[in-house]
């Protein structure tokens, strides 16, 4: 049997001002803002295969497994939220070296097509609008759940 729903990925790209160990490294730090564990209200975070993570932002839990772990090079995960209809979702990011930069590639598929499927490029844009600003001579940029989500806005 197959599923023949339509779903969608969304392939980010940021180039960052550090060697892609330390990128790696500080996307898995929840003191560095501009990932989502530095975000989260409440947060479980074991990040090895079969490790898995657990957080909350603004009461909206996020969950998964890490499928795949390659320190400075990859990692993979599972993410199911309620913009996910409670299905797994795939999050693939990718760290290369490029000159004294690392280019980050971060491809989340599997999404369903509605409109809680889309709101992910959107999240996803704005955590890696301040992750970059955490290097170099960046302005360490606070994150603001509101901007992301304007919707969520009172």
């Amino acid at each position: 049997m197959t599923n023949s729903k339509k779903t969608l990925e969304f392939k980010l790209e940021r180039t960052i001002p550090a060697a892609p160990g330390a990128v790696f490294d500080a996307w898995l730090n929840p003191k560095i803002p501009g990932n989502p564990w530095n975000a989260a209200e409440k947060f479980v975070l074991d990040p090895r295969v079969d490790g898995l993570f657990y957080w909350t932002l603004k009461g909206t839990s996020h969950y998964g497994r890490f499928t795949e772990i390659e320190r400075a090079g990859r990692m993979q995960h599972t993410w199911v939220s309620p913009n996910t209809l409670g299905l797994e979702s795939i999050v693939t990011l990718t760290f290369k070296k490029q000159g004294e930069h690392t280019l980050m590639t971060l491809v989340h598929s599997h999404l369903p097509d509605t409109e809680g499927g889309r709101s992910h490029e959107r999240g996803w844009n704005y955590f890696l609008g301040i992750f970059p600003e955490q290097f170099g001579n960046g302005s360490r940029k606070d994150y603001r759940w509101e901007e992301a989500h304007p919707a969520a806005k009172k």
